[in-house]
């Protein structure tokens, strides 16, 4: 059993201790989640964004983690991103909330997202930014979940997104404090520098 699929609930009952940093990540992800749609969520977890987001289906190598997510309600699927269950030009939209920085191969993962997208579709990326106080705390912490974990650039990633032909790339910033010390929803805002939490967002044209 992966890590986690060990400590499936320890992973679900964080975001009820942190519930104001949930929800100002779910606020960043709005604010590019297309209204209309058939959406995924790879590396869906417990179903912790897909939920509330209106994601229908997810897909996630934690079996554990996915009896949480079915149970609130998300068709679920075993898999992994790098080799997706699903035909080419399926969906309207793919999302990626963190668990990009989890995967054995994230290049393949980005590959798979790009094939399986309709033409003039949409993918988001959720990440900690690796250059952020929030990237840099989590890396010295190391806590369970993250301390294997390869966390990116924003620079990185737009680079991936612009090599693999996504255009039209624009990002979201939240998360200005610890999350221990954020006590009310805060505003998402445009760009990155400053936020811990980067939404990306890049559009498949043909």
């Amino acid at each position: 059993m992966n890590i986690f699929d060990c400590y499936s609930k320890e992973y679900d009952v964080w975001y009820d201790r942190n519930k104001f940093t949930y929800f100002s990540e779910l606020e960043a992800l709005k604010k590019v989640l297309p209204r209309f749609g058939k959406g995924l969520e790879i590396g869906v977890g417990t179903g912790r964004f897909a939920h509330p987001l209106g994601i229908t289906l997810g897909i996630d190598p934690s079996v554990e983690m996915l009896k949480i997510a079915f149970q609130r309600g998300v068709n679920v699927r075993w898999g992994f991103g790098e080799d997706l269950p699903f035909w080419d030009e399926t969906f309207d939209y793919t999302v990626i909330i963190i668990s990009l920085c989890f995967v054995k191969n994230p290049l393949k993962v980005l590959q798979e997202c790009y094939r399986i997208l309709k033409k003039n579709s949409k993918l988001i990326i959720g990440i900690v930014d690796r250059e952020s106080f929030l990237g840099r705390f989590y890396q010295q912490k190391k806590s369970i979940f993250y301390k294997n974990a390869n966390f990116f650039r924003v620079k990185e990633l737009t680079e991936l997104l612009s090599d693999l032909d996504f255009k039209r790339i624009s990002y979201y910033q939240t998360l200005f404090d610890l999350p221990e010390k954020v006590n009310s929803v805060q505003k998402p805002r445009k760009g990155f520098g400053d936020g811990g939490f980067v939404v990306i967002s890049g559009e498949k044209i043909r």
